[in-house]
């Protein structure tokens, strides 16, 4: 009686298991989206090389992430977005996240 009861209940406790240390996951996974496209924008704003500020972001972001940069004007954009979880991926497709700096010229008197 016990053998089958433990046949019924270890798939389901394993399920809730995979379920759960995959939203860890995709929690830090955020965090990490988060700090790249900071990485990224403060770079880019203090007129740091594309390709070195790219590089600083692809070492902060998760693995498999994709970087998106736009300028307009005075504004830069970063966006990372990466992969979500397979164990969460029913929940959203993308996990993305945004960062935006504006860089403005300051006039100081004599």
């Amino acid at each position: 009686m016990v053998t089958a009861e433990l046949a019924l209940t270890l798939p389901a406790v394993v399920l809730v298991l995979v379920i759960c240390l995959s939203a860890l996951s995709w929690g830090v996974d955020r965090v990490r989206c988060v700090d790249a496209a900071r990485v990224a924008v403060r770079e880019l704003a203090r007129g740091e090389a594309p390709a070195r500020s790219l590089e600083l972001a692809a070492r902060t972001a998760p693995e498999g992430a994709r970087i998106d940069v736009a300028r307009s004007g005075a504004d830069v954009t970063v966006t990372v977005t990466s992969p979500t979880p397979a164990g969460v991926s029913f929940v959203a497709p993308e996990s993305s996240c945004s960062s935006t700096a504006r860089v403005e010229s300051v006039d100081v008197g004599p």
